[in-house]
């Protein structure tokens, strides 16, 4: 099984992080191009039911728990699975001193017929993560300051 787990110092008010960052309709553009576009088919209570369309084309249907209150979300990818067995997704929300911290936890496992393993992936979450984890970081902390 593959597992990630990446976070980042957001410098603004949980408020902003934690609506800015579920906000899937903007995944667009928090995720630095990695999803051309994000649709959100269904809202219920706190579940959301939502598309994803990557730059390759490749659609799949996930859903998202917001637990705001308890300071995180998590996901599963629903329909395509593959090239995933499972994709769960957690993300925690906890303050700090210098901002809330924003930790991303990935854990999966890929398909028998998929082209990659489960280390390959790792790696190539890990490198996105990092990379989407510092847009968010100055697309929150932007608005964040616009607003004060």
């Amino acid at each position: 099984m593959g597992h990630t787990c990446n976070s980042i110092i957001i410098n603004a008010p949980y408020e902003k992080v934690f609506d800015i960052s579920n906000d899937i309709s903007r995944w667009t553009q928090l995720f630095g191009g990695e999803y051309k576009e994000a649709k959100i088919l269904k809202k219920e209570g706190n579940k959301i039911t939502f598309k994803l369309t990557d730059d390759e084309d490749r659609s799949w249907q996930s859903w998202r728990l917001l637990f705001k209150e308890h300071y995180f979300a998590y996901a599963e990818r629903e329909e395509p699975k593959f090239p995933f067995k499972f994709m769960k997704i957690i993300w925690l929300y906890t303050p700090r001193p210098e901002g809330i911290e924003m930790v991303w936890i990935q854990h999966f496992e890929m398909d028998k017929k998929a082209k990659f393993t489960d280390e390959q992936v790792e790696g190539f979450i890990n490198q996105h993560s990092k990379e989407n984890l510092k847009i968010f970081k100055e697309v929150i902390e932007k608005e964040a300051n616009q607003t004060k």
